[in-house]
């Protein structure tokens, strides 16, 4: 089956565009990876806005952890659709898990077996395979040690991501362009 990765920056049309790489009448599993924050209603409303555009025909998993997040690449028959959006938010989860944000090397080595962990789950999959994720590899270094972690925790990811699918876009202003 064809795996596909689309990447973009933060409002680059990326999750549309994925969306619209699966048939909007057909069966997908659409996996949520965002944790959801208690009494953040701005995270609420970004959530449901995603939901709300999904077609009634999708069903949701909400996977923020590499096990479910795995499992559910895992359960996806032959055939079938699947779109995870997106894995920034799910590498965020794996970070504060591992208690990375201090650049601890034990950390790190959890951090980089979760990655090791989905990039085998996306090998694996046996559905049409659709993965969002952020672009942050052409911005300026960030000023923060976490930030800087962030970004070249998400850039390899990315990067090993891209090795293993057929086709990579990148979303600019709204645009789709064909990297592979």
């Amino acid at each position: 089956m064809v795996r596909t990765l689309v990447l973009g920056g933060a409002r680059s049309g990326k999750s549309a565009h994925a969306e619209g790489l699966v048939g909007a009448d057909e069966a997908v599993t659409y996996v949520a990876t965002a944790r959801r924050v208690a009494g953040d209603r701005e995270w609420d409303d970004r959530i449901a806005a995603h939901v709300a555009r999904r077609p009634g025909s999708w069903r949701t998993t909400e996977a923020p952890d590499t096990r479910s997040l795995c499992q559910a690449l895992g359960e996806a028959p032959a055939g079938a659709s699947v779109l995870v959006d997106d894995l920034a938010t799910w590498l965020t989860g794996v970070l504060d898990d591992a208690g990375a944000w201090e650049r601890d090397a034990g950390a790190l080595e959890v951090v980089a077996a979760r990655r090791a962990e989905l990039v085998g789950a996306v090998v694996g999959c046996a559905g049409r395979l659709v993965v969002v994720s952020a672009e942050v590899g052409l911005g300026i270094v960030p000023a923060t040690r976490s930030g800087r972690l962030f970004r070249d925790e998400l850039g390899v990811l990315n990067a090993r991501l891209a090795e293993v699918c057929d086709e990579v876009v990148l979303l600019v202003a709204g645009l789709p362009l064909r990297l592979r």
